[in-house]
């Protein structure tokens, strides 16, 4: 009968020891997780988001979180930031993208719950609807999150807003919001963990190369809200940001497939 030798049952065992996790918590596939508005959300016809089509082009799990009609401030509030913080492993990767619904004076009587403070730092506001709640900027709402999930081990990427049809005037117009310099801002201030990606400049050039007839065509309902082709060709400019440095390596960069379209 054949036998394990002493030294050699040692070994394996050894083998199995190294085997194991040091840390069970640092997820050895990461999950890219998604938080933004409806331009990034699961929409139904004649429009989607983007972040429904990230999968095709990155080599790991892609857990779409984004919800319609929010912005930094009302993600914060209802506690959705804190939802992705508590789902997150050491070594995943959040991309955090709003801007459209956080414009606005949340001041005013009518403040929406939406509107972010106006300002770039520590600027506090006072709802005008609720007769004194704090309100903070976009800055940060967006900075407090990423700074919790880096916290966590997660990465963390910035992405900044994407355009409304910046062909509807009649000719090309390119000119990004406030917000796309303050997530940019947003990045920087978190620091080591966090990245930026200019999504608003890397969709923009594609729309630039389709021109305006084809640019319009993928904007069946408004000027924000694409149609699914125009949010896969939106999901691809941001991929294609990320291969190309746009804006620094993020560490998606380590999980685009190797055959991605090019469209700007």
């Amino acid at each position: 009968m054949w036998t394990t030798a002493p030294g050699l049952t040692l070994a394996l065992a050894a083998i199995r020891i190294c085997a194991t996790p040091l840390n069970p918590n640092i997820a050895a596939t990461p999950t890219i997780y998604l938080a933004g508005d409806s331009t990034m959300a699961k929409l139904s016809a004649p429009t989607d988001g983007w972040g429904q089509y990230l999968s095709k082009y990155v080599t790991i799990p892609v857990v779409n979180k984004a919800i319609a009609g929010r912005s930094a401030r009302s993600f914060t509030v209802e506690g959705r930031f804190a939802e992705i913080e508590n789902l997150l492993s050491s070594n995943d990767i959040v991309v955090i993208e709003f801007g459209h619904n956080d414009g606005g004076s949340p001041t005013s009587a009518s403040d929406n719950g939406r509107s972010d403070c106006p300002g770039t730092g520590a600027e506090t506001c006072k709802s005008g609807k609720d007769g004194g709640g704090v309100v903070y900027t976009f800055g940060h709402y967006v900075e407090a999150a990423a700074k919790s999930y880096v916290a966590k081990g997660a990465r963390v990427v910035v992405s900044s807003q994407t355009p409304n049809n910046v062909w509807e005037g009649g000719k090309f117009d390119g000119s990004p919001s406030r917000f796309v310099a303050y997530a940019a801002a947003a990045a920087e201030n978190v620091g080591e963990g966090a990245s930026f990606v200019d999504h608003f400049r890397a969709t923009a050039a594609v729309y630039l190369k389709l021109g305006a007839a084809r640019t319009n065509a993928l904007f069946p309902k408004d000027h924000t809200h694409t149609s699914p082709e125009g949010a896969d060709l939106v999901a691809q400019a941001f991929v294609e940001a990320v291969a190309r440095d746009f804006n620094g390596t993020t560490p998606l960069k380590a999980y685009l497939k190797a055959d991605n379209p090019t469209v700007f």
